[in-house]
């Protein structure tokens, strides 16, 4: 085959005049895709996500050496010709005015040479030449490790394909269709709010892979509920923001955009480099996901993520390579451990308190991680604040209350999750490390009604979209967005929340929806409870001591047994006398660390009526409805309809 193919998109750039025009656009290509054997989102988001990813990075590849042309500077490409989306895979045309390549071909020559060699051509040569090519940027063909010539950006390349083995769309024509139309995005030049723009479309289509009831739901967490706690976190330029296990990169994204936003035309070069490029920290554990979270976090702006591709709680790499210039310690964290996992000897052998529950591990973890006067804020299940019947539990929750001071906890509707196919009943947690915990804020969400059509949003939280508070006339009935770790002169936590409700004329953080709990007086109280049964307990194990050394003296003088079986008798009482204070002191230590959101303000609609004002008013009703009957009796029988 020699005829060209018919350029309709040729070099044009679209115009998007929205969010949501981009979204309806990029949609499309999904469409494209659904018909060309990637049915489902856990098919087309992946495929979209390299080829995407290939095209913004020949983008900034270009407007990288333009600038460095500008200033005399040398620039050295991730990419050579023909592996670059500018060679083959960008629309090709033989007129005068059309796009050349950097090195002066036009724009598509090898996208038409492989179209003029004859069908299945283009597939030839991604899947026997430009996946391999890709592939092999950051892994040495000899020794299948790290190869350390690769620059940081060639690893990240060869990371984000890491993934792809061939094209999945099973149509060249269709494939075509797809290259052009990503094409059209225009990324050259792009401003931070193009790429707002363009993150928020490819979180739309993260949340449409999380929407299936499958293996996606495990990494999505509803973006509102990310920014909230970005938001009260609040974290600034110069910090090391850290997930432990990030998914897509949720997390870092949007605290990427929170910092970029706050800081705004300001922001210096070297400020952009520090946040692009110094600020941001992963891990993450499936092949799926890895790659997935390397291309979101470039789309949001962030050129070189700093993200380990392995288990977390084993610490055994699959590719630790991006991971080099981590600190051993996080000023932030933000993170959302995974719902209801089990975790084998493998990984329980590296924390203190050993449970199969994944997410006690990730706060032993966290807690090792956290720098002092670190904050970070996790969403955590019900079962991990409430269960008090296993000790990893218990010594997890006193050790984070005993290392930092948890400043607040909000309890989240039921729903919140059930779009990422978990109906776990969720919490936010929030503590910064360096104190400990004195006072505990809560704030009661579970009364909203939340589903698809009526999400969890930013004004639930006192938040407008850019983060910043809500005006009084529009503030729900209590404001986490005021609600921060602070130091106060006396160098201890307190909240902000507290004086801007003094200030509106209240005297108390609370609400019907928000109180606090002196967590300080909660173990004191409970200490003193505990003190006279731990006494009891020391003086009957005393006792059993003094009695077993007299069972030994009668032996030794060879007593008769039944003096001996008498002390034993004694001793076997008192043990079990012993055991049982014991028991009721662990049951009163453990109950202390029991932190499931109890609220007690709640309106509650008690019935005061006696038996017979319930009966009377039932005999009331049921007389009303015969009333009605038989008046519906006699407009049927006038009618010359059915009487009965």
């Amino acid at each position: 085959m020699n005829s060209k193919p018919t350029q309709t998109l040729n070099s044009k750039r679209k115009k998007f005049e929205s969010s949501q025009s981009l979204s309806a656009f990029v949609m499309s290509i999904c469409d494209v895709m659904r018909r060309s054997n990637c049915a489902s989102a856990l098919q087309y988001v992946p495929e979209l996500t390299w080829i995407l990813f290939l095209r913004i990075l020949d983008a900034k590849e270009t407007r990288d050496q333009e600038e460095a042309e500008v200033v005399g500077a040398s620039f050295s490409p991730a990419l050579r010709s023909p592996y670059r989306w500018q060679d083959w895979a960008a629309p090709y045309s033989d007129k005068p005015d059309h796009p050349k390549t950097s090195d002066g071909k036009p724009q598509g020559w090898k996208r038409q040479e492989l179209f003029a060699a004859g069908d299945r051509k283009l597939f030839d040569f991604i899947n026997g030449e430009l996946l391999p090519h890709l592939h092999g940027l950051d892994i040495d063909p000899r020794t299948k490790l790290p190869n350390p010539a690769a620059s940081r950006k060639q690893r990240i390349i060869g990371r984000t394909l890491t993934a792809v083995e061939k094209v999945r769309v099973d149509s060249e024509t269709n494939l075509r269709d797809i290259l052009d139309r990503v094409h059209q995005i225009k990324i050259e030049g792009i401003d931070d709010t193009h790429f707002f723009t363009l993150s928020q479309v490819y979180e739309d289509l993260l949340l449409k892979m999380g929407e299936k009831n499958s293996d996606g739901g495990q990494f999505f967490t509803p973006r509102e509920v990310i920014r909230a706690m970005v938001h009260t976190v609040n974290p600034t330029l110069g910090k090391k923001i850290y997930d432990p296990c990030c998914g897509t990169g949720g997390f870092l994204a949007i605290a990427y955009e929170h910092i970029a936003r706050k800081l705004g035309a300001s922001a210096t070069s070297t400020d952009l480099d520090t946040l692009k490029h110094e600020t941001f920290f992963g891990r993450e554990k499936e092949n799926l996901v890895f790659p997935i979270a390397l291309a979101n976090l470039v789309l949001h702006g962030i050129d070189q993520p700093n993200i380990w591709h392995g288990n977390s709680l084993t610490r055994r790499a699959t590719y630790a390579a991006l991971f080099e210039q981590a600190p051993p310690t996080f000023d932030v964290i933000l993170t959302n451990p995974p719902f209801g996992g089990k975790e084998g000897t493998d990984a329980q052998k590296n924390f203190s308190y050993r449970t199969i529950a994944t997410q006690v591990l990730f706060v032993q973890d966290i807690l090792s991680e956290l720098a002092p006067k670190g904050t970070c804020g996790i969403v955590l299940d019900e079962g991990l604040l409430f269960r008090t019947n296993e000790s990893a539990f218990v010594e997890t929750k006193r050790k984070l209350a005993d290392e930092c001071a948890l400043w607040c906890i909000i309890s989240l509707p039921g729903g919140v999750f059930s779009t990422a196919g978990a109906g776990v009943k969720t919490n936010l947690l929030f503590f910064t490390k360096g104190k400990k915990t004195e006072t505990i804020w809560y704030y009661d969400l579970s009364h909203v009604k939340v589903g698809k059509k009526a999400p969890l949003t930013l004004a639930h939280f006192g938040f407008d979209k850019n983060g910043g508070t809500l005006p009084d006339d529009a503030l729900p009935s209590t404001l986490i967005a005021e609600w921060k770790a602070e130091e106060s002169s006396e160098g201890k936590p307190f909240p902000s929340y507290a004086r801007m409700l003094a200030k509106r004329g209240k005297k108390e953080s609370e609400s019907r929806y928000s109180w606090s709990v002196d967590f300080a007086a909660r173990r004191a109280n409970a200490r003193e409870e505990m003190q006279p049964l731990q006494d009891q307990a020391a003086s009957l194990r005393h006792t059993v001591a003094d009695l077993k050394e007299q069972v030994k003296q009668l032996k030794r003088e060879k007593a008769a047994v039944s003096k001996v079986d008498a002390l034993a008798t004694q001793i076997a009482e008192k043990e079990k006398s012993a055991r049982e204070l014991e028991a009721q002191v662990a049951s009163i230590d453990a109950a202390v660390f029991d932190l499931k959101a109890v609220n007690p303000n709640a309106v509650v609609k008690v019935d005061t009526r006696t038996p017979e004002e319930i009966i009377k008013s039932i005999a009331e009703q049921g007389k009303i409805v015969s009333e009605a009957l038989a008046r519906l009796r006699t407009l049927l029988s006038e009618k010359g309809g059915p009487s009965a």
